[in-house]
């Protein structure tokens, strides 16, 4: 067609030829005129690309094969603890400043506190079980080209007198308790909006782009309010205009604002006002909870009052709003005890409603779908499927308006089963829900078509 393609794409038919094809880059790496990190290998095929389709962020016909990264070494200056958005505490080395790949690197993530012990998520010995002390020679490197971190320890440069590092069991910035939970990696603040950290990350959640959005309320505002006393929660950036777009402390006599920028910004929070339900349960920040999960949360329970209804009445591990919340296909036991522990804290529900006050939260609109027999139904797959992928049929259903659960309950209107369908058959059977084979199951949605 035209269109200048670089010399070095190739298409292959087996694994060994990617391979070889790799290590011909890698080899020229430094000659190609141009910075490079790795390949990529992509399905050569549009309709399988469509088969296969996309996560939120990332297609499942690609792939990247990154080449090894250029390391150096340099001195351990000190390792600080981090809290972030969720009140995960976070380790970063300060390193001797020390030139890796043609960029210069003073920080390095240590990922948790198993990594500087030398120990990997189940335990295992990482490093040979080194573990990284400050004033250690560490061998830093940059994960694809682009993330400092630090691979290896020096232990013949240790100095006689060195430490292990001990970390911290309360928030270094809060001083509330630092809690690791049973299976996870990482020890997490429990102090929320307590916490001056949490606060400040949640709150540039609340506004990023994929949440509210709110223009001209970005990440350096957002910071320069929070610092002045001015917000302290979500709700309170829609009482800003009341509380100070008037008085002596008038938004527009800051430094860097004017009547003009003021007055825009207020427009700004106005008219984020209404906002749809999946960009509000993202927008509060609930861990475990992307923009994806956001969308397949609103787009069950459909309206702000029927998930805040059933997020209410449910309880970890029990009863039919559990059994319902942890049913929805995508969100599973981990997600599910996220969600509802976090309405379940008596200062997190305060602080929602009195965000929602402030707000119209639109229902979630499902997709308007013309003549689809399975709209608005709650559909299970159980068993194996013989014509298309579990995946395949359970993005069809959802395009066609259904509702996709991974358990059975007695809000189930279909249960497609496949060859060896098991439990999820029989209790279907007990409660008196269609059940369709997989070929009848096609042949209903083709009745769509």
């Amino acid at each position: 067609m035209g269109f200048t393609t670089n010399p070095l794409t190739r298409i292959f038919n087996t694994a060994e030829g990617l391979i070889g094809h790799y290590r011909l880059i890698e080899s020229r790496r430094a000659t190609l005129g141009y910075d490079i990190d790795g390949v990529v290998y992509k399905v050569n095929d549009l309709d399988l690309q469509a088969r296969l389709g996309m996560r939120s962020t990332t297609p499942r016909w690609a792939i990247a094969h990154k080449f090894p990264a250029e390391t150096a070494w340099t001195e351990l200056c000190a390792i600080d603890i981090q809290v972030g958005r969720t009140g995960a505490l976070s380790p970063v080395a300060r390193l001797l400043p020390v030139t890796v790949g043609g960029v210069v690197v003073s920080n390095a993530t240590l990922h948790n506190e198993d990594y500087i012990k030398g120990l990997d998520s189940k335990g295992n010995p990482i490093r040979e079980g080194r573990d990284i002390r400050v004033g250690d020679w560490v061998e830093v490197y940059r994960a694809g080209d682009v993330i400092p971190k630090i691979r290896d320890v020096d232990i013949s440069k240790r100095a006689a007198d060195s430490a292990a590092f001990e970390f911290p069991t309360h928030c270094p910035i809060c001083g509330s308790d630092a809690v690791r939970e049973a299976g996870e990696a990482v020890s997490r603040c429990t102090g929320e909006f307590s916490c001056a950290a949490q606060r400040l990350e949640k709150l540039k959640h609340f506004v990023s782009r994929r949440a509210f959005d709110i223009d001209g309320l970005g990440i350096k505002q957002i910071e320069a309010f929070v610092q002045d006393g001015w917000i302290a929660e979500p709700a309170d950036i829609f009482t800003l205009q009341a509380r100070y777009g008037s008085g002596v402390q008038q938004l527009k006599n800051r430094e860097g604002w004017g009547e003009k920028s003021a007055s825009k910004l207020f427009a700004a929070i106005e008219a984020r006002r209404e906002i749809p339900l999946s960009r509000f349960i993202f927008a509060l920040g609930i861990r475990h909870v992307g923009e994806s999960s956001a969308t397949t949360l609103a787009r069950f329970y459909l309206s702000w009052q029927g998930f805040h209804a059933a997020i209410n009445s449910a309880e970890p591990m029990e009863g039919k709003s559990w059994e319902e919340l942890n049913g929805i296909d995508g969100v599973g036991a981990v997600m599910a005890s996220s969600i509802i522990g976090f309405f379940h804290t008596a200062a997190t529900r305060e602080m929602v409603a009195r965000l929602v006050a402030q707000l119209e939260i639109r229902p979630e609109t499902p997709p308007e779908i013309s003549d689809s027999p399975v709209a608005g139904k709650t559909v299970v797959f159980t068993g194996t499927l013989e014509q298309v992928s579990r995946a395949e049929a359970k993005a069809q259903a959802e395009s066609l308006g259904a509702k996709i659960s991974g358990s059975v309950s007695a809000k189930t209107d279909i249960l497609v089963a496949g060859a060896k369908a098991g439990s999820k058959l029989k209790k279907a059977e007990s409660l008196g829900i269609t059940i369709l084979s997989e070929a009848d199951w096609l042949a209903l949605i083709a009745k769509s078509g």
